[in-house]
This record gives structure tokens, C-alpha cells and sequence, in this order.
């Protein structure tokens, strides 16, 4: 069940951020929009519009966040790798996604302080203002 799940709420969530989905959204709620008249604008007429996309939006928010869960899991994973594969790295930082949000606003605090000057290397304001002046 689980494969299956994840395997349509890609392709779904792939589908809907195609330029194509958008203009099927768009067409749609022209044609409804121009049966009006021919429906007197009644309530019905108003119900299958807010009937449609309360549904469609309900059922697209679990299925976005389902995706984004697992590319944050994925991409977390690819990370957590790369800090063990390489040397110098501190693998004190895998699992870090974990803690609260104060708890990784301190370690980045940290970080910025910890740089260190005879690195030589400029410290990260210095490297982001030089690149937007490149501009």
C-alpha cells in the first residue's frame, strides 16, 4: 500500500506542476464561468465550482506534503552521507534535523562565530557580498 501511495502521489503531485495541469485548471473554470448565464448563476451552478476545487484542494494538500516529506528524507539522507564521506567534516551534524528549532539556530550561530580567520577564506558576508557584486 505504501509503494502504491507514494508511487501515484508523485505522479500526481508531478502533474499538477505542469504548465499544461494549470491551463486544464484555467480552461475549466472559463467554461464554468461562462454557463452562468446559461444557469441563471444559480446555486447550483455555484455549488459544482466550490464543490470541485474544495475537493481538489483538500486532497492536493496531503498529497504535496507527502511529497516533500520524502524529498526532505531523501535529500536529509544524501546529506547525512556526504558528512560521513568526507574527512573533515563533523558527523556530530547527521541527525541534526531532529532538534527543535532554537537547538539548529544556536549551532548556527556557532558556526558563523567558529570561522575561522587564518583559514583564509573570507568569512560568509565578505564571499555573498563580493558575489552580488558581480551583478
Amino acid at each position: 500500500m505504501n509503494k502504491f501511495f507514494t508511487k501515484i502521489a508523485g505522479r500526481i503531485a508531478s502533474l499538477a506542476g505542469k504548465p499544461a495541469t494549470f491551463i486544464l485548471a484555467a480552461v475549466l473554470v472559463l467554461a464554468w464561468a461562462v454557463t452562468g448565464p446559461i444557469f441563471a448563476f444559480s446555486e447550483v451552478w455555484q455549488l459544482v465550482i466550490n464543490t470541485g476545487t474544495t475537493i481538489v484542494t483538500f486532497l492536493m494538500v496531503f498529497l504535496v506534503q507527502n511529497t516533500q516529506n520524502r524529498d526532505a528524507c531523501a535529500m536529509q539522507a544524501k546529506l547525512d552521507e556526504l558528512l560521513r564521506a568526507i574527512r573533515d567534516a563533523r558527523a556530530e551534524f547527521i541527525g541534526i534535523e531532529h532538534l527543535t528549532d532554537t537547538e539548529i539556530e544556536e549551532i548556527r550561530a556557532r558556526l558563523e562565530k567558529e570561522q575561522d580567520p587564518a583559514s583564509g577564506r573570507p568569512p560568509a558576508h565578505a564571499t555573498v557580498e563580493r558575489l552580488l557584486g558581480r551583478r
